[in-house]
């Protein structure tokens, strides 16, 4: 099992502790496929749309389509980012534009306060 950037999979994300997203669910892969020798993935879990995600730096609208295979309007939670390992990957589901990865990317840029002008 090779998952790639961009694409989303269902993953057991169980054992849990306190407020971390559990069960299987989707993910969305955000690491390079460039880098890394070890079966492990950076990915972020995929939860339900709630309206109150609006205004969230963090959360990324995922309306469901063919491409992504998705069955209700979601949120790819960028601030849950984790490392997993590929046994954890369960089957894929579909995959998400360019165009949202790069939010993706701006949200993950977000919450970890990077700002590529400071020198």
């Amino acid at each position: 099992m090779n998952p790639k950037r961009g694409e989303i999979w269902l993953a057991d994300l169980n054992p849990t502790l306190g407020a971390e997203i559990r069960k299987t669910r989707p993910i969305v892969v955000v690491n390079s496929d460039e880098i890394g020798v070890l079966p492990i993935r950076l990915v972020a879990p995929i939860t339900e749309w709630k309206k109150a995600f609006e205004g969230n730096i963090w959360h990324v609208r995922l309306d469901p389509d063919f491409a992504n295979g998705l069955t209700k309007p979601s949120a790819v939670d960028t601030l849950q980012l984790r490392g997993i390992d590929t046994l954890r990957f369960v089957r894929k589901i579909g995959e998400v534009p360019l165009s949202i990865m790069n939010l993706i990317v701006t949200a993950i840029a977000g919450v970890i306060e990077y700002d590529p002008f400071l020198s």
